[in-house]
């Protein structure tokens, strides 16, 4: 295989969910009190991290700073969204992207995915206020069903293929790090691996995806003609265990849908 056909990909390409958020925190009160609505003041996108969201992103800006200079992160793209971005931020300020590495690249074709007029809804709020939406996404399924106003799972996966475009356009060979959100990370794993709808929501119904948890791949010469990428971690979250920051896997504010 000639150079020019090994370097479609970067070499290995991390993707990170987020720490968990002050959503995270009010979507889980509110179900708990049984409310119909998550009680957040700001924007989706200007929702901070919590204490214990902080904590996270920086005990894995560690773990990368462990890595030798040669295998960290060269390249650091992240969505747009408040808590996305401090999470990048926090693993760039513990060290862990390589030295030299280039600035953080914020893309909103990596935002977390929009609920419209489900926003801040738990799932007894959008059964009280939109029970023809929620037989309408049972109709339709997760896949498919798209809120008014909002995205389905393929709005996001057709963005997300812009993304990986650009990725392979302007970072091949490199080593990648991306920071997003929750079904993010699972639709860039149906786009990575080709999988089907059965097949990513499989893994949705088993895995619930961490607050900074690794999912990684690393190109592999030997994969199809022209090499392509192998997933090697998935949903990884030693480097919270290890440093004693708990793991959580909340959903994000808008992820209550039935």
């Amino acid at each position: 295989m000639s150079n020019a056909e090994s370097r479609h990909w970067p070499s290995t390409l991390w993707i990170v969910r987020h720490g968990e958020s002050a959503a995270n925190v009010a979507r889980d009160a509110a179900h708990a009190a049984g409310l119909s609505a998550i009680d957040i003041a700001t924007r989706d996108v200007d929702v901070p991290l919590s204490a214990l969201g902080e904590r996270q992103a920086r005990a894995l800006g560690r773990w990368f700073a462990a890595m030798p200079e040669v295998t960290r992160p060269t390249v650091a793209l992240s969505s747009p969204y408040l808590r996305a971005r401090h999470t990048a931020e926090l693993i760039r300020s513990a060290g862990g992207l390589a030295p030299g590495a280039d600035d953080l690249v914020f893309d909103e074709r990596l935002r977390e995915r929009e609920f419209g007029v489900l926003e801040r809804l738990t799932t007894m709020g959008i059964r009280a206020q939109y029970p023809d939406q929620a037989e309408f996404r049972a109709l339709l399924g997760k896949f498919y069903y798209r809120p008014p106003g909002g995205e389905s799972w393929c709005d996001v996966i057709l963005r997300l293929r812009s993304a990986l475009d650009t990725v392979s356009l302007h970072y091949a060979g490199a080593r990648v790090l991306v920071v997003c959100h929750q079904v993010v990370v699972l639709c860039l794993r149906y786009l990575m691996e080709c999988l089907t709808e059965e097949e990513i929501l499989a893994i949705d119904r088993q895995v619930a995806i961490a607050n900074c948890s690794v999912t990684s791949y690393e190109f592999d010469p030997a994969l199809g003609q022209h090499g392509r990428l192998a997933l090697r971690l998935f949903n990884f979250v030693a480097p919270l265990e290890e440093a004693g920051a708990p793991v959580t896997t909340e959903p994000d504010v808008g992820g209550a849908v039935p």
